[in-house]
């Protein structure tokens, strides 16, 4: 199956031109498997020594420790260890390693992951909290819910406090209550598409990003209000559409602008591409270029990420 013809035409304004077939060719091939240490449960030595011992070749992700990148068909085998059996290890996208780090927590904060199922970035959270302080993981969707807490479980994470319920209310209940935020905002899973697996591009269509763009900008409101003055957010999707991405933030700085700054994101890679100044008849809020979208590879998804600032009374 091929990407939707709608996709591609949007791609051809939105990525640069001379990456565009590169970039549209990541949709074709299974990616590399990206994977990480869980230190709760282990560290890189540790797992790095169980790895060998199951005969699995790995490689080491260079700009980030404890991460690590096999061939999709070692896949099966990882999964298959005690070390995956027993947490110390979890399968995630390098994009989604990207924002916990962006974010960075420290022990003893107030952290929130606004939209946290299925659980990756709460655990790595947790992780760099060091299982202290107070994380809260909210999830409005009953059986999403329950897999983010058996996760969270079986990582051995102690420190989240997790909340079925939707993640529009949270700021009204917990006003200027969090250190950091994580919005990881529901999105239409564009950088997810795979050719070869019909099934991922079957939802999508114009019309839902432009639908799910009115859920981001309610969440994004909300996430203002839960956090404290000189406290951090981090919106990310893992979508292309400037509806989903810069047009959200757009809407938050056109309300709160006077309360927010947005910062700098240096990533240790190059395939990476400044946010769009202009997208149809909508200019962007300037401060909006501190944002950065992650171009896809055969190792890592497309992402974008927007780290805003609440500025101190």
């Amino acid at each position: 199956m091929s990407l939707p013809e709608a996709f591609i035409e949007r791609m051809h304004q939105i990525v640069p031109r001379e990456q565009l077939q590169t970039i549209l060719k990541t949709f074709d091939a299974p990616k590399q498997v990206t994977f990480r240490v869980n230190t709760l449960k282990s560290s890189p030595i540790e797992l790095e020594k169980e790895l060998m011992v199951a005969n699995i070749p790995y490689e080491r992700i260079a700009w980030l420790e404890g991460a690590y990148r096999i061939s999709p068909d070692d896949k099966l085998r990882l999964t298959q260890t005690d070390a995956f059996y027993g947490g110390k290890l979890y399968i995630q996208n390098l994009a989604s390693m990207v924002a916990p780090l962006i974010l960075a927590p420290l022990p003893e904060e107030t952290v929130l992951d606004l939209a946290a199922a299925p659980g990756g970035k709460t655990l790595m959270l947790a992780g760099m909290m060091q299982n202290t302080g107070w994380l809260s993981a909210v999830e409005p969707t009953r059986e999403r819910f329950f897999r983010l807490r058996t996760n969270l479980e079986n990582q051995g994470v102690t420190n989240a406090h997790t909340y079925m319920t939707d993640g529009r209310s949270v700021g009204k209940k917990c006003p200027e209550m969090f250190d950091r935020i994580m919005l990881d905002a529901p999105c239409s899973s564009e950088a997810r598409f795979k050719t070869h697996e019909p099934k991922s591009m079957s939802f999508w269509s114009v019309h839902k990003a432009k639908e799910t763009s009115k859920l981001q900008r309610r969440l994004l409101l909300s996430a203002y209000d839960a956090l404290k003055p000189g406290g951090k957010l981090l919106y990310c999707t893992c979508s292309f559409s400037p509806e989903e991405n810069e047009s959200p933030l757009h809407y938050l700085l056109e309300r709160h602008g006077e309360n927010l700054s947005t910062l700098p994101i240096l990533l240790p890679f190059e395939n990476i591409q400044k946010p769009l100044a202009r997208w149809g008849k909508e200019i962007f809020d300037n401060r909006i270029q501190n944002a950065v979208r992650i171009l896809p590879t055969d190792t890592i998804d497309g992402f974008f990420l927007c780290l805003l600032e609440k500025k101190l009374c």
